[in-house]
């Protein structure tokens, strides 16, 4: 009972039971009792397969018009679908799990809509597509199959009143297969924390020595300078001229670090400077009053050796040291004496300073709390003071407000200036400045270059061909920072830096490159013009050679997308590309060819409707002028009030004006009820 209630349809106002009888393939009693009881026979077959449709127009015709010779019949085309996901990866993948005796559809295999409708022009029967997997003209299918039998029967029962509201089977329209999404583009993970922490514990290329107590740290001065402030204050001091006190200096460095409170030393450094300085300055020359506000300043046992004593709670003393590099080289080491810190506490600032975490398993907060105060952090202080932040601080996940503060710091002090710089770039365009120890720890093919036996490791000025200063500076952004920030949509510029991250072997950098340009693009795209085409042209080619596949890609998809305006305005461009890159745009173009054959067909097929429309209702209205006078008064009110309302009326979505549509339902109207009451009298 319920298979029955669910078949009853309401096509045009009429109640339908439709009932479907399936043949079973070579049981031919079975084929010939559904063929006796038949309304309307679909004549079905795949979209991917040419033999079915050859099957169709050969063996299942005929087999139909002798059992059923009256019966109208409609060629159904199933599996649309396939026409565009026969190159669906998911798709590929299924059929491939399915072993060698079962394969996907071929490009070779599928039938187009044109040449299904030459088959059934050439059978005289109507022609229909569908798709279970997306829905597409299903229910548009039985539809029409029930008008064509509702048809059929009008013309065998032509006084059955209710069966003239029965239209003909309207004409498909074409199915447009989905706008392709553009592919994804993925970043590389990267390891920016471990690299500068490796930089930390590698100590390669330090130029800053922290003492505390009898453990010394070496960290580099351009780290401790962009995060802490008072090492920003005390290392942009000028210690060119440690040999004499000025009163300048010595109220320089009373504001900096505060007074002094007594002119005698403590027992350290009365030892150091007794060690130190036997053949320069006598002991009580040493020894002043209290009241004199000056730094006291000895030679090392080294003449080029510096010693300045600082009266600070936090720092002790300062030496500046010459000492020999890697490569033989002589360079300056600072090293700062500490106090009133614990050696725990300053390595957890430290490492704070490179990687904006702290050790998980360092259980003493306050001593770390303390040195962050002395080092003025504020962030790391801050953080401290939110025991649940620090917590998840000190699991290994930085915090990222605080990684974006550290990161913003080096930027603004590190990048393209003259900030404790240990290495310069010869550039086409001028110089920028760099660290060397944030090169080696960020780039593979820097490491080897300067810490190899190259010659631009022994050099201080290194020369870098073919790249321009906005470029480098990309870079640096990337190296210092894992960040690049926005890079102009000048299709040169955004080469220029794809070839030197591909030159040194930066994947991440490449990928980010990738992600900027494609979001400039989709913003340009928003607005119509064609110069997101235009850019996509230029991209296209160059980006492959420089590994940016994921670009080349995201062009390629674009193109293929907006192929009808290429055609239209960037026809220039398309030819010169390569013959495969064409030839694949042709191939993967949105709309498809056969869309737009298809789409031109149901248009020309609509405007010759709507012309016999036009044609047939003057015609109607001419004969009805001619013939009785009874309603000649009625159709002409009729008439005149179409004319009014047509100067401010459209067209229907059918082609037809509002004018057809008035004029058509008044009559309808008028001689359904002539009819009605006319069989209401004979009966």
């Amino acid at each position: 009972m319920q298979v029955l209630e669910r078949s009853w349809e309401v096509v045009d106002g009429v109640n339908v039971s439709l009932r479907l009888w399936d043949t079973f393939g070579d049981h031919e009693k079975d084929r010939r009792f559904a063929y006796g009881r038949s309304d309307v026979v679909l004549l079905c077959f795949s979209i991917a397969s040419r033999v079915s449709l050859r099957n169709c127009k050969t063996m299942w015709y005929s087999e139909i018009r002798r059992f059923c010779p009256d019966v109208p019949v409609i060629l159904v085309g199933c599996k649309n679908d396939l026409r565009y996901m026969y190159r669906d990866e998911n798709y590929l993948s299924f059929f491939g799990e399915k072993g060698t005796f079962v394969r996907a559809a071929l490009k070779s295999d599928l039938v187009m809509p044109d040449e299904a409708r030459a088959v059934a022009k050439d059978l005289g029967v109507a022609y229909y597509e569908t798709s279970v997997f997306t829905y597409f003209g299903v229910n548009e299918l039985f539809e029409n199959a029930i008008r064509s039998a509702l048809i059929a029967r009008r013309q065998q029962r032509f006084w059955m009143t209710n069966l003239k509201k029965v239209q003909k089977p309207l004409l498909q329209a074409p199915f447009r297969p989905p706008k392709p999404p553009p592919p994804e583009v993925k970043v590389v993970v990267g390891s920016y924390h471990q690299d500068i922490y490796n930089m930390f514990l590698s100590q390669s290329y330090t130029d800053l020595i922290l003492v505390v107590g009898i453990t010394k740290f070496a960290v580099h001065r351009f780290m401790l300078a962009t995060a802490s402030g008072i090492f920003q204050r005390l290392l942009s001091m000028d210690f060119s001229d440690l040999g004499g006190r000025s009163s300048s200096e010595s109220s320089m460095v009373s504001s900096t670090f505060g007074d002094s409170t007594v002119a005698d030393f403590n027992d350290d450094t009365e030892y150091l400077i007794r060690n130190e300085s036997r053949t320069q300055r006598v002991w009580n020359h040493l020894k002043r009053r209290s009241s004199y506000q000056s730094i006291p300043l000895i030679e090392s046992k080294s003449s080029s050796d510096q010693y300045k004593e600082l009266h600070h709670q936090l720092l002790q003393s300062i030496r500046l040291v010459q000492v020999e590099g890697q490569r033989g080289a002589s360079t300056l080491q600072t090293i700062v004496t500490l106090k009133l810190v614990s050696s725990q506490g300053l390595y957890q600032c430290l490492r704070f300073i490179y990687t904006g975490t702290i050790d998980k398993e360092c259980g003493n907060m306050q001593e770390i709390k303390e040195a962050a105060e002395f080092l003025e952090l504020p962030q790391l202080s801050l953080l401290l003071s939110k025991p649940q932040r620090a917590e998840g601080n000190g699991s290994g996940e930085s915090n990222p407000y605080v990684c974006h503060h550290i990161k913003e710091s080096m930027e603004r002090h590190c990048i393209g200036n003259d900030y404790f710089s240990d290495v310069t770039f010869q550039l086409d365009d001028g110089q920028m400045k760099a660290h060397r120890a944030v090169l080696v720890a960020r780039c593979d093919v820097m490491r080897a270059m300067l810490s190899g036996d190259f010659r631009e490791a022994h050099c201080n000025v290194i020369m870098f061909p073919g790249v321009t200063i906005y470029t480098f500076h990309k870079l640096l952004c990337y190296l210092y920072t894992d960040q690049i920030p926005p890079i102009s949509a000048d299709p040169m510029k955004c080469l220029n830096l794809l070839e030197l991250a591909n030159r040194l072997c930066l994947l991440r950098l490449i990928n980010l490159v990738e992600c900027r340009v494609i979001e400039d693009l989709t913003i340009i795209s928003q607005k119509e013009t064609n110069e997101t085409v235009d850019h996509c042209l230029k991209l296209l080619e160059p980006v492959k050679l420089h590994n940016a596949h994921q670009l080349a890609e995201w062009c390629m998809s674009y193109l293929c997308v907006n192929y009808n305006i290429i055609c239209k305005f960037s026809l220039k461009g398309l030819k010169a590309l390569h013959l495969d890159n064409q030839d694949y745009l042709r191939e993967h173009r949105w709309p498809p060819v056969w869309y737009l054959k298809d789409y031109d067909y149901y248009q020309r097929c609509i405007n010759e409707e709507n012309k016999d429309t036009r044609s047939s209702r003057r015609d109607l209205l001419n004969d009805d002028n001619d013939g009785c006078l009874c309603f000649k008064g009625v159709f002409s009110f009729f008439l005149g009030k179409s004319r009014r309302i047509e100067t401010g009326t459209g067209v229907y979505g059918d082609g037809s004006t509002i004018e057809n549509q008035i004029f058509n339902s008044t009559v309808n109207s008028i001689n359904h009820i002539d009819l009605e009451a006319e069989i209401d009298l004979n009966l």
